[in-house]
C-alpha cells in the first residue's frame, strides 16, 4: 500500500513561479492548437499536446503534471474526433447517404465529450495559472502518480553515462 511518504511534497500556490503558472497553463491551451493553425483536423491537437509535452516535461513537477494529465485528457477526445471525421468523410466520399440514429447518436456523444473537455480544461487552465492543481477523473490521479511518485533506485534505468568508481 502507498503511503504519502511515497510521493514528493505538492507545491503550495506562493511557491510556484510565474513561469512555471503560465506554462502550465499552456499545456491545457493546447486544444486550441488545431483551431489556430487553421485545420479541422483533430490528429492535430493531439500533435501540439504532445510536442508542448515533450518540450516542458523537464521545467518543473508542476509543469510536468499538467503537461501530462492535459495530454492524457486530450487522447479521448482526440479518438472520438477522429472517428466522427472518417465517419463523416465516409458517408460524404463514399456516397453513402443514409445517415442514421447511430451516427446522430454517436455526434451528439462527440458534442458532449467535447463541451465538458472544453469546459473541465478551462477551468484547469485557471486553476494553474493560480498555481492549484485541478484533478480531471481518472487522469488527475494517473498523472499525479507518474509525475511525483518517489522512484526506488531499483526502479530507476542504469545511467548511460555513468561517472567512473
Amino acid at each position: 500500500m502507498e503511503e504519502e511518504s511515497d510521493y514528493h511534497p505538492l507545491p503550495q500556490p506562493d511557491e510556484v513561479t510565474i513561469r512555471e503558472r503560465e506554462d502550465a497553463m499552456g499545456a491545457y491551451l493546447m486544444m486550441f492548437a488545431a483551431v489556430a493553425a487553421g485545420l479541422p483536423l483533430p490528429i492535430i491537437n493531439l500533435i501540439a499536446s504532445i510536442v508542448y509535452y515533450s518540450i516542458n516535461k523537464s521545467k518543473s513537477r508542476f509543469v510536468h503534471f499538467h503537461a501530462l494529465h492535459s495530454l492524457f485528457a486530450q487522447i479521448p477526445t482526440s479518438i472520438l474526433n477522429a472517428g466522427l471525421v472518417f465517419w463523416t468523410v465516409r458517408i460524404f466520399f463514399f456516397h453513402s447517404w443514409e445517415v442514421n440514429d447511430y451516427y446522430i447518436g454517436y455526434i451528439w456523444m462527440v458534442v458532449i465529450a467535447n463541451l465538458l473537455y472544453f469546459i473541465f480544461s478551462i477551468i484547469a487552465a485557471v486553476k494553474s495559472r493560480k498555481g492549484q492543481f485541478y484533478y480531471f477523473l481518472f487522469f488527475g490521479r494517473l498523472s499525479y502518480q507518474i509525475v511525483y511518485r518517489i522512484k526506488d533506485e531499483a526502479e530507476m534505468k542504469e545511467a548511460v553515462n555513468k561517472p567512473p568508481a
